[in-house]
């Protein structure tokens, strides 16, 4: 018998059982299949060394490369700060609201590749990846077109959510401007899950940093010396963007010749069951992101809205920069798990959850550690007032169970792309943060008078409920027959019905 560390449920097949026999005695490290059960310390030992390879060779260079994104928005709010208040306000408005919705809904819509590339990698159809990713360039560039109206009409819509009149006009203009920006991420978030998949994942990190210098020098030399205002600013965003979208693919092209092989028409077979997981995995993520946004939207309504948001932005930026990492660690794992997946690896898929479970809990507990230390003096590097301090402080705790909890969430929700769980995880997001967490958040903040301490608890709650009923599936699924699904989606979805052997 397993290990009840590893237990999962469900039964194992007889093939399974005939090779876990036969490698009773080899150890994880040198598997090039599936991994043995585990026996003894030293097996445990050697699987968490050889997955902790594994798992942070993907997530480092995705996570810089998200380091490196996040920079170009901060750098482009800090350059175009010093025009004016009114021009920072626009910008930080345009990329915030409008950019940052289509961000998240074209992020969630590419991450159905993830599923689909990378366990079409683990089953050795490497041939299949270009057309996934020419599917995803079409549904993408498709989403695009459907969400210029939200560019276009953003004036009306700042306004009518009521903004200043100047700010919600310049901002309109910024975000016209940036449109071909929008355009760019059709293309940069499938090449992207493309070799995510492959584990090709230092090329982002380089892609990244490399956006990141060459924006900043635009910035400073449309902005500064041509003096084009936030015009500028806009073209330094469109021109990085391209350049980060065209690099990625010139690399795909030109080096990747086992998954591109050039363009091809089965790109436009099967897109209905293409759309309706990309669409699954666009209302997963974005019900995440909204989650939050509403927070702040329920925060700017108390009584004192200065204190309120301005002590929750500061606890929220802080958690930010914790995300960016578990960011890259959901990525690794969705790879990991949609690998060995295609690859008809069971153990192996439920191994790598729980290792990288185990070490994310550990990086949220030190996470949290250092939050309740340094509770009373963090704030001073955002503001120089003493009540606003005080009031971060006051949040020092909520802010340290958040980061523990999200040390582990994103982990879950990476197990569901890579499994292809999308649409469930959308219903118990759904449920979980709008029924459960929103509601009592919002009963805390004004019914109860604890304000924004109420709605985050709010918030706490219906994230660790979430979380909570993900892991429960987690330890319960029968990874033998998420093998089978694999098999059964690469069959149905290569466009070539039952010539495609599984």
């Amino acid at each position: 018998m397993e290990s009840p560390l590893f237990y999962s449920g469900g039964s194992t097949s007889s093939s399974v059982a005939a090779m876990e026999e036969a490698e009773l005695h080899e150890a994880p490290s040198t598997m090039l299949g599936d991994y043995p059960a585990i026996r003894s310390y030293e097996d445990l030992r050697n699987l968490f060394w050889v997955e902790s390879i594994k798992v942070w060779g993907i997530a480092g260079p995705i996570a810089f490369n998200i380091l490196c994104n996040y920079g170009i928005n901060s750098f482009t709010s800090i350059i175009v700060g010093h025009l004016g208040d009114v021009e920072l306000s626009a910008v930080a408005i345009s990329l915030s609201v409008i950019a940052n919705f289509s961000f998240g809904f074209l992020l969630g819509m590419g991450s159905a590749l993830e599923t689909l590339c990378g366990q079409a990698f683990g089953a050795g159809q490497i041939e299949m990846l270009g057309v996934y990713l020419q599917r995803s360039w079409i549904i993408l560039g498709a989403s695009c077109i459907c969400m210029l109206p939200l560019y276009i009409y953003s004036t009306p819509i700042l306004k009518l959510l009521g903004q200043r009149d100047d700010i919600a006009e310049l901002a309109g203009d910024f975000s016209i401007q940036i449109i071909p920006q929008m355009f760019s991420l059709a293309i940069n978030f499938p090449t992207q899950k493309f070799l995510q998949a492959q584990s090709r994942v230092g090329i982002l990190a380089w892609v990244g940093f490399v956006a990141l210098t060459m924006h900043t020098g635009l910035l400073f030399l449309f902005v500064r010396v041509l003096q084009w205002g936030t015009s500028g600013a806009a073209a330094a965003y469109d021109v990085s963007a391209w350049g980060v979208a065209l690099a990625q693919v010139v690399y795909i092209v030109g080096w990747c010749n086992d998954g591109w092989k050039g363009l091809s028409l089965l790109a436009f077979k099967e897109l209905w069951p293409f759309v309706k997981l990309s669409v699954a995995s666009a209302v997963m993520l974005c019900l995440e992101i909204w989650y939050f946004m509403t927070i702040i939207v329920l925060t700017g309504h108390l009584e004192d809205p200065v204190i309120a948001v301005g002590s929750l932005s500061i606890c929220m930026n802080i958690n930010g920069w914790e995300g960016m990492l578990f960011i890259g660690i959901n990525a690794a794992i969705s790879v990991r798990v949609s690998n060995e997946l295609g690859s008809g690896h069971p153990r192996a898929a439920k191994y790598s959850v729980f290792v990288t479970v185990a070490e994310s809990l550990l990086i949220g507990l030190i996470s949290m550690a250092i939050v309740i230390a340094a509770k009373d003096h963090f704030a001073v590097f955002f503001t120089d007032t003493v009540k606003m301090q005080t009031a971060v402080s006051n949040l020092a705790y909520l802010l340290a169970a958040t980061m523990l909890l999200n040390s582990v969430q994103p982990v879950i929700s990476g197990v569901a792309v890579g499994g292809g769980w999308q649409a469930l995880v959308a219903y118990i997001n759904l449920t979980c943060y709008y029924i459960i967490g929103l509601p009592f958040g919002f009963l805390l903040g004004y019914k109860a008078h604890l304000g924004v301490q109420g709605i985050w608890m709010g918030m706490i709650v219906g994230t660790s409920l979430q979380t909570i009923v993900l892991c429960i599936i987690v330890w319960k699924t029968n990874w033998d027959e998420e093998v089978a699904q694999a098999s059964e989606r690469m069959r149905q979805w290569t466009g070539q019905g039952d010539e495609i052997e599984t």
